[in-house]
């Protein structure tokens, strides 16, 4: 089901982004000088598509590092409940290699079909 609803919102996102890429094959310039627009003196050059693209790659890179940090205390969690779950398995483990020499010693309950009334 998930992976349906993935496809029905990514599917005509897609769509869109190849329109525009088609629609807009003519170089454009990307002037990033605020202060001279006749002479820049840092610019691109490109079809517009690869900045569309650009700056989609660019929402999608930002919003997975947001999406990342958002969860910092989940993981920190899980990393705390992970290492109290292996001290409590070691524990126990420990117990267990304790308990077993008491076993073969001889000091065992007896067996369920020979038991005894003293």
């Amino acid at each position: 089901m998930t992976r349906f609803l993935k496809n029905l919102v990514l599917l005509p996102i897609a769509l869109v982004l190849i329109a525009l890429a088609v629609a807009n094959r003519h170089e454009v310039r990307l002037s990033l000088d605020p202060f001279s627009s006749a002479d820049p003196a840092v610019s691109l050059q490109a079809p517009m598509f690869w900045f569309l693209f650009a700056a989609v790659a660019f929402g999608v890179f930002i919003g997975g590092v947001a999406s990342w940090a958002a969860q910092g205390k989940w993981r920190k969690e899980a990393r705390e409940k992970r290492r109290e779950a292996n001290r409590w398995h070691h524990e126990a483990d420990r117990l267990k290699a304790q308990q077993q020499p008491a076993r073969t010693a001889g000091s065992a309950l007896p067996a369920p079909g020979s038991r005894s009334a003293a």
